[in-house]
């Protein structure tokens, strides 16, 4: 290998590294998979233990885990954000066949699957923080491997344009693990047609 094959090959690697860094905010793979377990623990002791819980006593009881795909760090993606020009207030459904209200606010492109994938960003017309985003989403796994109502997803806004997607968090509505809850679903231009085989799988008694 001459110098100049050398000089470039070091330049892949420094480059490599530098995105792997900027996609997982400096955290190691340790640390990244650690901080995703740690987030799981917590959302089993709410459902486990919260006197908030969706869950009934008996199934507080019979809960002993909740199902997850293993951490893939190919699930944690940069989206960019493209803003709604006319951001309308949508009714979205929800399972018992009410409607919630929710800002039409951004739409967020990422690429997953060797494709560039487009999810709706929905926004509360009761949040404060004009950074947070709701996104209801589902895909190929949905009613087979995941909840079959789709799954959530808590984004928040980094940069200017950008947001961090992270699928390895993505979670079950209430309504998964108890039907009289209300849940909102998924609007059509969040039914992707690829697996998103990262986060939390269906819940079963």
């Amino acid at each position: 290998m001459n110098t100049r094959n050398i000089i470039l090959a070091v330049v892949a690697v420094v480059l490599l590294v530098a995105v792997f860094y900027a996609l997982s905010g400096g955290e190691t793979p340790e640390q990244y998979q650690a901080k995703i377990e740690k987030e799981r623990d917590r959302q089993f002791k709410y459902l486990k233990y919260n006197a908030d819980s969706p869950l009934t006593s008996e199934q507080k009881n019979d809960l002993v885990e909740l199902d997850y795909y293993p951490v893939d760090q190919q699930y944690r993606v940069k989206g960019r954000m493209v803003p709604v020009e006319n951001r309308k207030m949508l009714e979205i459904p929800l399972t018992d066949g009410n409607v919630e209200k929710y800002i039409k606010h951004s739409y967020v492109e990422f690429e997953l699957e060797g494709r560039t994938q487009r999810l709706l960003l929905l926004q509360s017309p009761r949040e404060t923080d004009l950074r947070k985003f709701f996104l209801a989403f589902a895909d190929d796994t949905s009613a087979e491997e995941t909840y079959g109502g789709g799954r959530y997803l808590d984004v928040k806004q980094e940069g200017q344009r950008t947001v961090l997607l992270d699928f390895n968090l993505a979670y079950n509505p209430y309504c998964a693990y108890n039907p009289d809850f209300a849940c909102p679903i998924p609007p059509r231009e969040n039914l992707l047609e690829v697996p998103i085989r990262a986060g939390e799988k269906n819940y079963t008694k």
